[in-house]
């Protein structure tokens, strides 16, 4: 090796004079210039110097790395192979790095510097090389060249090519620049060739990664600038090309920059200042972002939703309160609450108006009202009346089956497809900060782990509040105290209370028979006259026939089908006409239904044969009921178990709820404690098993109103006194008898009607509702408001000598 024709063997034991190289690493095989200013440095030389007067050969040093002060424990025998001047002119000395040497003790020796005691590494490699370290020296030379050729040094390649001994190669690695002086140092006290050089190519290998992806970055980098760059250039000889365009055909093209201008737009707009001043502030964001950034489009869509909104936008009111009410009388028969609601809101509106109070308190004059009904009152179309009365836009919001929150209040802006909420798109389509609003189907709202809708239905609902109403989307405040807000709904219970609060209720109960009929011939059959195809001149529909389609052949609170009625009716005549069955014109009575749409389906018990009807047995009674589709005439049918069949107590069906099966227990229990004083058997109650049956009994009823009904057909029951057909009932029954108040009033009334009935017995608390029914079905009825089961009783229940069945139904 080169050290030993240095003049000493690997073993044997040397004295040197340390001299120390800060924060580097010289590794044998290595040309090295030192400073000679450097005390430490010169001090090694010296004593080199002087040492080597006794000794064969050049000066030699130990040269030992010092990081921070802290010596390491391999250092590298140098000789010192020519003193002089530097490139700078310094003085300085070339040193040549030999071999490796461990450090021992200290010693003494000639001159300032440090000697040591070192022994020399044994870094042979035994001949010939196994397969691995052949295989290792390969992968080295080909990374080594490959990181070389990267740097342009096409002259060293050719010596590291040239290398063959495994000790040499690996110590090749310390003028690696990339490599730290912590790595170095390793390789430096790293004695085995072999392991040397895998830590070598090691290091080499993971540096060699590091820059692959460096360059990669670096590359989409570069790629991404001159991507940009070339837009940029591109977008901006696009808008010359524009602009000269313009100048040749003579436009001045203020229009086309200020459309792509969002400064000038905002500026230009008639923006509140608050939300002029958000504005700007997401303008100013755009300018800053770049055209690749997402959050560039998102200003954009919102910039462009502000700019929409009709902010300072109204529609003016038209204050002819006559006029307004006479639009509503055409457009729609009934529904007097509402009209006269309405009438009373433009009366107002007008004189606040006339006084200058038109905004008090940052709230203008807007209105919030709930229309409850049953299906087919014409709630829905009830909100276009009211927006062309009062010369409104008219917007109509779908809320059934919504149950996300995001619905009403929008979505954040941060989230993809964002989009305000649906009350804000209302106004945008509306284009006026006035319009009518019908939130339909309020009641069918749902909930679930995205919100609560109803929730957030509060700040909009809420006169106190809404003037400042914020949609997630937008953040800014939106007025909507100007806006007159109609809500729909069939079931009252289904609005959450903290909702029907905010709201002005209004109760659509369904329409009489008359109305029905003025209904059908002013609305209904103009338009199924047209949809089928036919002239009024062709067909008429006299109006018996439309009383009895409307008593008759549909029963029900609102229109619908009676609208269905019709069309069918119409489509027959027309379909019989195409035939040749029938000449047009033609009129259609009322004695002509039943050959053209078929028989009545429903048929008062009036009008029935006296032993066909339901109540024609002991221990059936005719109730009053309210459902989702408005008023309903419910039967209750009770009979008395065989006593030696064993089976005693009470049995209910028909899908009763628990306020209605208490409302059994209840009339059993004041039979069984006051029959006696009625002249009733109120032993049978004590030893047969009782059934109270309610028909129907695939529909859920519950409620406490037909405890008189059950109460009567118990006692019609025990007394085998028939109940009056003609009679129908509602109200609770307590343990003392007494009958207390219920709801729905107008409606059962209502239904009472429809069915036939004459005789309606109600609650004496309830006496003050009749008001609200129609003047023309009062006429009809003979209603008798009480306020114990006796007076029920002797009221409902036939004399014992009329009664056909006298004998006291048993249960099979």
């Amino acid at each position: 090796m080169a050290a030993e024709s240095a003049g000493f063997g690997a073993s044997t034991p040397l004295t040197l004079p340390v001299l120390p190289i800060d924060d580097e690493v010289v590794l044998p095989g290595m040309v090295v210039p030192l400073d000679l200013n450097d005390t430490d440095v010169r001090a090694a030389v010296e004593a080199a110097q002087v040492a080597a007067r006794s000794e064969p050969g050049k000066p030699r040093v130990l040269l030992v790395p010092r990081v921070d002060g802290v010596y390491a424990t391999t250092g590298v025998l140098g000789t010192v192979e020519q003193v002089g001047r530097l490139a700078d002119g310094d003085p300085g000395a070339l040193i040549r790095g030999r071999g490796r040497v461990r450090i021992g003790a200290g010693t003494t020796g000639p001159g300032a510097a440090l000697w040591v005691e070192g022994t020399r590494v044994d870094e042979t490699v035994p001949e010939p090389l196994p397969g691995h370290v052949t295989e290792l020296v390969k992968e080295y030379k080909a990374l080594a060249t490959s990181w070389l050729r990267k740097r342009g040094a096409w002259q060293v390649v050719d010596r590291v090519q040239a290398i063959e001994e495994v000790s040499a190669l690996a110590d090749n690695s310390g003028y690696s620049p990339f490599l730290t002086t912590e790595q170095k140092i390793e390789l430096l006290e790293t004695g085995d060739p072999v392991a040397r050089l895998k830590l070598a190519t090691q290091q080499l290998r993971d540096h060699l990664a590091e820059q692959d992806v460096a360059e990669t970055i670096a590359k989409d980098v570069q790629e991404g600038v001159d991507k940009q760059q070339r837009e940029f250039l591109l977008r901006r000889q696009l808008e010359a090309v524009r602009k000269e365009l313009r100048e040749l055909n003579g436009e001045s093209g203020k229009e086309g920059e200020e459309s792509d201008d969002y400064r000038s737009r905002v500026e230009a707009a008639d923006l509140p200042e608050k939300v002029r001043e958000a504005a700007l502030k997401e303008v100013d964001k755009l300018e800053r972002s770049s055209d690749q950034s997402p959050e560039g489009s998102w200003i954009r869509t919102w910039l462009d939703t502000v700019l929409e909104l009709p902010w300072n936008e109204r529609t003016e009111d038209a204050y002819d309160i006559q006029g307004a009410k006479d639009v509503l009388d055409a457009e729609h028969a009934g529904l007097e609450d509402v009209k006269e609601r309405i009438t009373e809101y433009l009366a107002v509106r007008k004189r606040r108006g006339d006084r200058g109070l038109g905004v008090v308190g940052g709230r203008r004059g807007g209105a919030v009202l709930a229309l409850v009904g049953p299906p087919g009152v014409g709630k829905t179309s009830l909100g276009e009346s009211v927006a062309h009365a009062m010369g409104r836009k008219f917007v109509r919001v779908a809320l059934g089956g919504v149950r996300d929150e995001a619905e009403i209040r929008g979505h954040r802006r941060t989230y993809v497809g964002a989009l305000p909420g649906r009350i804000v798109r209302a106004v945008k389509e509306a284009g006026s900060m006035n319009p009518v609003v019908l939130l339909d189907e309020i009641d069918k709202v749902g909930s679930d782990f995205r919100g609560d809708p109803a929730a957030a239905l509060l700040e909009v609902l809420d006169p106190a509040q809404n003037h400042t109403f914020r949609d997630h989307y937008l953040e800014v405040e939106l007025d909507l105290s100007d806006v007159v807000f109609l809500a729909t709904a069939n079931v009252l219970e289904a609005i959450p209370e903290a909702l029907l609060d905010r709201m002005e209720l209004v109760r659509l109960d369904g329409y009489t028979e008359d109305e029905k009929v003025v209904i059908a011939r002013d609305h209904l059959l103009p338009r199924q006259l047209e949809r089928a195809g036919l002239g009024k001149d062709e067909v008429t529909v006299a109006e018996s026939a439309l009383r009895k389609l409307a008593g008759e052949y549909t029963r029900e609170a609102g229109v619908r089908n009676l609208e269905r009625s019709v069309a069918r009716l119409l489509r027959k005549v027309a379909a019989q006409h195409e035939l040749g069955e029938r000449e047009l014109p033609f009129t259609v009575t009322d004695a002509e239904l039943r050959g053209l749409i078929g028989r009545p389906h429903h048929v008062p018990e009036s009008a029935q044969d006296p032993a066909e009807r339901r109540t024609a047995v002991p221990g059936v009674a005719t109730g009053l009921a309210v459902t989702g589709a408005g008023g309903d005439v419910l039967f209750v049918e009770a009979s008395l178990a065989d006593p030696e069949t064993g089976a005693a107590g009470l049995t209910l069906t028909g899908q009763l709820g628990d306020v209605m099966k208490e409302s059994a227990r209840i009339a059993l229990s004041f039979l069984r404690s006051r029959g006696a004083e009625l002249e009733l058997p109120v032993a049978d109650l004590k030893d047969r098993g009782v059934h109270i049956h309610f028909p129907a009994g695939a529909v859920p009823k519950d409620g406490p109103s037909a405890g008189v009904t059950m109460t009567t057909a118990l006692a019609s029951l025990l007394s085998g006194r028939l109940v009056r057909t003609d009679v129908a009932m509602t109200g609770e029954v307590s343990l003392t008898g007494r009958v207390l108040p219920i709801g729905g009033v107008k409606q059962k009334l209502l239904a009472a009607h429809r069915a036939g009935v004459t005789t309606v017995i109600i609650p004496k608390r309830n006496e003050a509702d009749l008001d609200d029914v129609p003047a023309e079905v009062l006429d009809t009825l003979d209603v008798h408001a009480v306020t114990d089961v006796r007076q029920v009783l002797e009221l409902a229940l036939a004399p014992a000598r009329n009664s056909a069945a006298p004998e006291v139904p048993v249960a099979a």
